[in-house]
């Protein structure tokens, strides 16, 4: 079966099993983008075909690529959405196409990554989830023409583990982890602005029992790895401004994952807005019926519309 084909017939078969809200979003399937050319940096990685689940999470990634979402209305913006899944694997329509609809809607282009997982035997290891949101980036701006994009408003959305990668790729931007390939990687890799819900941020303890953790520095405790591996570490000035999304009944990723990365902001004078919700849990996405969590988006809103445009974009000045 051909890529094409098959990643068509992935996402329709997925859509059985799959919330209304997920269909409503893909009444058909979407344009596919892949990251590189011909192999992945660094070799290695699974053999065959993506796997996706009913549900629609994908895992077994030895092809990512991102599914585009062009607005309708293009407001000029885009976003690089990034689920979660523990680093095992990707919840592209729960958390990814949900997000895609919402942005869709007020004008966003959406672009969401499935991403190479750590624990899949790739030969860079750790490394290859960043590479691929590095590149990502920078092929979002590398079309900008064709999608109506600015590239100095291009933004990052992450979730739970993919909350952990949008922050490595908003602290860590212009770090080497690929050699570029062609004109594309000439272009920034840095995002304009940043929003992490229920992210996880630290590996070091005591916070070392999330799959986050396992899926990227091993079960063992090594400090250096847990510090190297951290979002809060290498928080600095350099970075865009931050909105941080956390339910205090979290049991997966608890909220003190979004409190240090608060005062890291805080001390590096990095802007950074903290939505704190009474109820929600942990993968609650764009908001779950019943909870706190569905009042986020409204603030979410309100952000963007503050915060999008309106900071200094050091991509908009190396374009």
């Amino acid at each position: 079966m051909s890529l094409r084909r098959y990643l068509i017939a992935a996402a329709i078969v997925a859509l059985t099993g799959v919330s209304v809200e997920a269909r409503d979003v893909m009444q058909k399937a979407p344009e596919q983008m892949l990251l590189w050319p011909e192999a992945a940096p660094g070799g290695g990685g699974p053999q065959g075909e993506n796997r996706s689940t009913t549900w629609g999470a994908v895992s077994h990634v030895s092809i990512p690529g991102m599914a585009v979402f062009p607005a309708q209305k293009p407001n000029g913006g885009a976003v690089l959405i990034i689920p979660g899944g523990g680093y095992r694997s990707i919840s592209v329509e729960g958390e990814g196409y949900s997000a895609a609809k919402w942005l869709n809607e007020r004008g966003y282009a959406a672009f969401v990554l499935t991403y190479r997982l750590p624990g899949e035997g790739w030969n860079d290891g750790a490394k290859v989830a960043v590479e691929d949101a590095q590149r990502a980036l920078r092929l979002i701006r590398a079309n900008a023409e064709a999608y109506g994009i600015d590239k100095g408003r291009v933004g990052i959305l992450g979730f739970s583990a993919g909350g952990h990668l949008a922050g490595l790729a908003a602290t860590r931007f212009g770090d080497t982890f690929y050699q570029p390939l062609d004109k594309a990687d000439m272009l920034s890799d840095r995002p304009d602005w940043a929003a992490l819900v229920y992210p996880v941020i630290t590996l070091e303890a005591p916070f070392t029992k999330t799959s986050t953790h396992r899926q990227m520095v091993g079960r063992g405790s090594d400090p250096a790895l847990e510090s190297a591996w951290s979002v809060q570490t290498e928080v600095n000035g350099r970075m865009p401004p931050v909105l941080l999304v956390h339910a205090e009944d979290d049991p997966i990723a608890s909220i003190r994952h979004s409190e240090i990365m608060a005062a890291a902001c805080q001390a590096a004078r990095v802007p950074a807005d903290f939505v704190r919700l009474p109820t929600g849990g942990h993968g609650f996405a764009m908001g779950r019926p019943g909870t706190a969590s569905m009042e986020w988006s409204k603030s979410f809103d309100q952000w963007l519309k503050r915060v999008d445009g309106t900071a200094v974009s050091m991509a908009a000045r190396e374009r």
